[in-house]
């Protein structure tokens, strides 16, 4: 199989029921999800089960979900298959942190609920949206951003393939964006489902207080190399860590340079882990030859399962 990369995904991959099926069908998941609820004092599998969608979305729930959802089938999937580099995608970078062995899953949790508290509270604040790019080269879709600074906040928030970029900011100059990229030849344009413009200056409200936080937390030396947002880089200490997850709510996912740095470290195969298939799809239009797997719920864990073993 060669150099395996376990992948992350962040916030937007949510759906209502994700976690379902893993629950009803092992026992890890049905005493982690109990531990998460215990933790966090919220009714945690309700909402991920049965949603409603709109009260699933909201990043203080929607950050918990996805990493509880994510590490559980992480936790299933283990002895069958350890990763040699891990990467996460914004939110999804907390599981990865986990998974290396930086922090544990409990302070995972309360940095994850906390984080989705005050970004859900800046985006009340400040109202904001993201938007996909799709179709358009990084550079074209900078050259968008740039043109309308002067109007507001605007800027790229993840770069997430060589022709998908994903845009944050206020509500109107987003919009205006993305008619300005469909008249420019942007094959699809899809506004997110989040609630508020992550990764830009929208989220300051969010990024002092967390950052108070993140500088009392202990941060262990990762077991396992992991990629971060900010850099696009391998990083190898507390400190580097603690930096780059405190810089990660301002500034944009280096997706792209992710993947290059997890190719050029000798990753040949690349398993997303969690809900969705958004870093999948990411992954084969990013990575030419690569071998990509999807472990979203108990059918295609088993099936992965039987690979490895195969």
């Amino acid at each position: 199989m060669g150099k395996v990369a376990f992948i992350f995904p962040g916030q937007g991959s949510q759906y209502v029921g994700m976690g379902k099926s893993i629950f009803d069908d092992y026992n890890t998941a049905k005493e982690m999800y109990n531990q998460a609820e215990k933790v966090l004092g919220i009714p945690l599998k309700r909402i991920s089960f049965e949603g409603p969608e709109e009260e699933l979305t909201e990043s203080k729930n929607a950050q918990v979900a996805i990493l509880v959802h994510s590490y559980i089938l992480y936790s299933i999937l283990l002895p069958s298959i350890e990763p040699d580099i891990v990467a996460g995608h914004s939110l999804g970078e907390y599981t990865a942190l986990v998974v290396a062995g930086a922090i544990n899953f409990t302070d995972a949790l309360h940095l994850t609920r906390l984080r989705g508290e005050l970004m859900s509270h800046a985006g009340e604040k400040s109202p904001g949206t993201m938007a996909a790019i799709i179709g358009l080269s990084t550079e074209e879709v900078k050259s968008i951003c740039i043109g309308l600074e002067e109007e507001g906040v605007i800027n790229p928030a993840n770069y997430n393939s060589l022709i998908q970029t994903v845009i944050t900011g206020e509500i109107p100059i987003v919009h205006k964006a993305m008619k300005i990229a469909k008249e420019k030849g942007a094959k699809r344009i899809i506004e997110l489902n989040v609630s508020g413009a992550f990764h830009s200056k929208l989220m300051e409200d969010a990024f002092l207080p967390f950052k108070k936080v993140l500088l009392k937390q202990e941060f262990n030396t990762p077991r396992i190399p992991i990629v971060m947002n900010v850099t696009g880089d391998t990083v190898k200490d507390e400190r580097d860590i603690r930096n780059a997850i405190t810089e990660q709510i301002l500034n944009p996912v280096q997706w792209v340079k992710t993947l290059f740095t997890l190719e050029t470290a000798g990753v040949n195969t690349f398993v997303e882990i969690g809900p969705g298939k958004v870093l999948s799809g990411l992954v084969k239009r990013t990575i030419k030859d690569a071998t990509v797997y999807n472990i979203d719920d108990s059918d295609s864990l088993n099936n992965f399962k039987k690979k490895v073993k195969g």
